[in-house]
Parts: structure tokens; sequence; C-alpha cells
């Protein structure tokens, strides 16, 4: 559950307030350093960040949290989430932290928390940490002669890189492939193109000129339209969008198509089935996965496991299960083969190597089924507290019943954002519409009633 502090993915807010500011960066380094203490060696950890002006801010306060904890500080500069998470295990880091607010504007930032393990915190050290907060942990902090110091670490980019590029057959070349990649002006600005002309590919890169404001800014996963634009102008085969920090991807097809998510996993999840490697005998997402992603993984004899919104549930849960495949709507997408969390240049490569192999356009490879009509929308809110209101469950509950047994309803609150998440989904678009709408205006004004 969302606390003070902590979101769907870590802390997140806007910079320099309310929880973004030095001051609770600093204790958040503290606590987080105090949590991961393991024995009487030296401890360590990687703090990697996006692109963001605000990234100067917080990672200096995370430094002078963590070394107060003790704790020895990796400095990474801006690199890809899932490149942080590979860094924790290659370096035999005790934690990693990623300053990001992933896809959101540049004046929002986050802080993503990673254990020894690579993997994203539960729960339950979540709110271990988020009680440390507000406590006064001064007295346990490190002695003056062990306090921790901190350092540039070079050929991180180069190490990703390498690593990225094994997740394909050593054999497996990008040659003859025209691709337009959109850095966001994020994280993966650099290592992203780099990775792709190294094998072998024709490389066009835009918005790779990060400014500290234009992070996400009308490009990237979120905004793929210049995209689509260039991989007209340059008659390209695929193009390929991450957002800020790199941890989830969109795909743009030869004719300028958007492909999400659902497509991606769907593609992967039939490919690494019939090539005997996918595990589990399905795959796993949110309740906001396309209704077409059961319906095609079903005549696969896979199942589709739903959870709750966040790319760590949906880790928790490919873990618990033994799945390898798993992801978001979104395209976050997560090959547990390969990484810890979404990887949004890892995934675009399992695609690039399906489209090799079948050697035909990205249009036939990544079309696997045609998406149920599915609406979302967003209500402003200043809290989830109209949900618990009885004219709004009376509404919820007739909206359930004109659905039926062929629609799906899932209304929530955001984990990152002052909303409420609308989404519904059905055969008949017109009806899937009047529900959405419908939803929107009694929760609007049960939220004005309660103002």
């Amino acid at each position: 559950m969302p606390g003070r502090y902590f979101g769907t993915d870590g802390i997140r807010g806007r910079a320099n307030k309310f929880p973004m500011t030095a001051e609770i960066a600093m204790r958040v380094g503290m606590a987080a350093g105090l949590s991961f203490q393991r024995g009487s060696h030296r401890h360590r950890v990687v703090l990697g960040k996006d692109t963001r002006l605000s990234g100067y801010m917080i990672e200096n306060a995370l430094v002078a949290g963590l070394c107060a904890a003790g704790m020895d500080v990796f400095l990474l500069g801006p690199i890809p989430t899932p490149a942080v998470a590979m860094l924790v295990r290659s370096l035999r880091a005790d934690i990693g932290v990623m300053i990001s607010a992933s896809h959101n504007p540049y004046h929002d930032n986050g802080i993503k928390l990673f254990g020894p393990d690579g993997y994203k915190l539960s729960d339950e050290i979540e709110q271990r940490i988020e009680a440390m907060l507000d406590d006064s942990i001064e007295m346990t902090l490190a002695d003056s002669d062990r306090l921790g110091r901190a350092k540039r670490v070079d050929g991180v980019h180069d190490r990703y890189i390498e690593f990225a590029k094994r997740t394909l057959p050593r054999s497996m070349s990008l040659s003859g492939l025209r691709i337009v990649i959109d850095c966001a002006n994020g994280a993966a600005y650099k290592v992203a193109p780099a990775a792709l002309w190294e094998l072998g590919a024709e490389v066009f890169s835009i918005n790779d000129e990060p400014d500290g404001f234009n992070i996400n800014k009308e490009c990237g996963s979120t905004h793929p339209v210049s995209l689509q634009a260039k991989v007209h102008e340059v008659r390209a085969d695929i193009g390929i969008a991450l957002d800020g920090d790199a941890d989830r991807v969109v795909i743009v097809d030869e004719k300028g198509e958007i492909v999400d998510g659902d497509q991606i996993m769907a593609m992967i999840a039939e490919a690494w089935h019939q090539s005997g490697r996918l595990a589990g005998g399905g795959v796993v997402s949110t309740v906001m996965s396309n209704l077409g992603l059961e319906r095609f993984l079903s005549g696969l004899d896979l199942q589709l496991h739903r959870t709750r919104v966040g790319d760590r549930y949906v880790v928790e849960h490919m873990r618990a299960h033994g799945l390898n495949v798993g992801g978001e709507q979104s395209g976050h997408i997560v090959l547990s083969d390969f990484s810890t969390t979404g990887d949004g240049l890892v995934a675009a490569l399992q695609v690039l190597a399906c489209v090799k192999r079948q050697n035909r356009p990205v249009s036939e490879v990544l079309k696997k089924f045609e998406p149920v009509p599915q609406l979302l929308k967003n209500v402003q809110v200043s809290e989830g507290k109209p949900l618990e209101q009885a004219p709004v469950k009376a509404a919820i509950e007739d909206a359930h019943h004109r659905l039926g047994k062929s629609g799906r309803l899932v209304i929530r609150p955001s984990g990152t954002e002052p909303l409420i998440r609308v989404m519904a989904e059905g055969d008949d678009p017109k009806l899937v519409e009047t529900v959405v709408d419908d939803l929107i205006t009694v929760i609007s004004e049960a939220h004005h009633a309660a103002a």
C-alpha cells in the first residue's frame, strides 16, 4: 500500500516540494543505508540518475545520507534504471539507488531503491524504511571513523552495453535494419544508440540531447509522435521509444503505427513458447492489460496472470510462480532470464531478434491480436476518498453489470499522481465509452461534494 512517502514505484513528487526535498532525500539515504548493513565489511551503494536538473540536488543529498550511514557510494551518473539494477549485482553492492521520475516531466523526480539481489524492495522493507524517516536516527549513524566515501565510477556505460548485447545470441547481427531510437532526452541517450550501432544496425537517434528540462518533453514512450514522423522520414524498419529512465519501451512499426507493451509481451511469449524457453506456462501482467492479450495467450494454451499496477508487483508474481516473461501495457517488459526489472532496451532487442529471424516487416511480426476496445480516463482528485462514497460504489456496481462477463472494469487511485484512473473494456466500444464517462461524472461530483 502506498504510504506517506513511498508510492507504487518508490518515492516520487515535484522536485523541491514534499516529499522530494533535499532534506528527505538525505534521510532516505540514512534510513536505506542503515537498513542494509550486513556484517562488518565496507558497505557500498551504486547510485544512478536520469537527466533532470533536480538530479544534482537529490544526488548530493542522498550521498550525504548514505555516507552518514557508513556506506561507500559509487556514483554512476546518468544511466538507465535497469543498469543500476544490474550493477548492484555486478559490483556486489549492498543497495542500489536510482534518481528518476521515469516518464514524468522534468519538474518531478523520484527515488527508486534496489536490494543487493537487484530487485526493487518489497512493501515490507519500504515500510520499514518509511518508518525511520520520521524517527530520530542520528544516534545510530556511523561513527566518525566509519563514514562512507563517494567516488565516480568509470566504464559503467560500457558494462551495460555489453550486458544488453549478451542477451542476444553471439551470432545475431542487426545488419540491414534501419532503426530510429527515441531516447526521450533521458538516461539512455548514450547507451541505447551505441548498443544498436555496435550490433550492426543503421541507427538514427532523436531526442538525445538532454538539457535538464527536456526529458520526456513531447518525446519518448509517452509521446511517440516525433518518432513516428522520423520513421516515415528515413523509411526506417522500426522505431524504438524509451522513457526517461529507459525501463519501458514502445515500438513504432514501419507504417508508423504504435505497438504497446501488450503486443510486445504477446510476441515474446509466442516466440519463447515455440522455442521451449517460456517458463511457467504463461505471462504476468497487470489489471490494465488488454483482454485481447488474455484471449491470444489462451489460444496458445498459456495463462495470463494479472497483478496490481506496478512492475515490481509483476516481478514479485513472476518470482513466486516461476514465470520469466511479464510486464505492463505501458511498455515495462520484464524478462527475468536477463533482468530483475523492466528494461526497455533489452525488450527492444528481443523484438529485433524476432524481426531478423522471421525476415518479415515489424507490423507483421508484432501484430499478434486485435485489441478489445479499451478506454482509460483520469479524474483529478486530492485523495482517493470518493471511491468510498455510496453513490460511487453503486455506480461501479452498475457499471460491472452493464459490461457483463465479456468486459472488464478497473478503477484505482494512481500511485504516483493525484488521480483516480477509470478503465473499461469490452467488445462494444460505445458501451465502454458510456460506462467510463458515467463513472467519471459520478466520481467528479462526489469529489467536489466532499471538497
